[in-house]
């Protein structure tokens, strides 16, 4: 692994981790699924939009696109995944303010953001409230893994709060 391979650390997620699933194994060569885990991915270029459905449906993971911050808003109110990854760079209304309008928003507030970009910006997704950062270009094993962390992320805060 090279430096700058790992995910930046931002709002408690940390880097990949390593994810336990519960239930029977997958049969051998398939993707484990994680039913009903939904993510919502927006980005611009088609390209990545199409690597990224590749990498998180591999990894057994629904996926929904946008293309503008605007579509994303309105899908992300109305499906409720339980994970946003964002581009910066997106129309109509950019990444970080798309994470602002869904942290302050208190029916999608628990959504995770993972902000995805080409540009240095992880201090500025940690102020919009982000959950995690990943610095272009899209690598697989980073992409999955940091998704991984931040779906165990939530398991974690969701049995607190039930045992509260």
């Amino acid at each position: 692994m090279k430096p700058g391979d790992e995910p930046k650390t931002v709002n408690g997620v940390e880097g990949p981790a390593a994810s336990s699933r519960p239930g029977p194994p997958p049969p051998a060569g398939s993707p484990a699924r994680h039913h009903g885990v939904l993510i919502l991915v927006v980005e611009r270029d088609p390209h990545i939009r199409e690597l990224e459905a590749h990498f998180l449906d591999e990894a057994g993971y629904e996926v929904e696109f946008a293309k503008d911050g605007h579509a994303a808003l309105e899908q992300a109110r109305r499906l409720l995944p339980e994970i946003v990854i964002t581009e910066i760079l997106v129309p109509k209304l950019d990444g970080l303010a798309l994470c602002r309008q869904l942290k302050g928003d208190p029916k999608t507030r628990s959504m995770s953001v993972l902000v995805f970009s080409i540009l240095a910006a992880s201090g500025r997704a940690a102020e919009a409230g982000a959950d995690a950062f990943l610095l272009k270009p899209l690598a697989e094993h980073r992409l999955v893994e940091t998704v991984k962390a931040l779906m165990n992320r939530r398991r974690q805060l969701e049995g607190r709060s039930g045992n509260e």
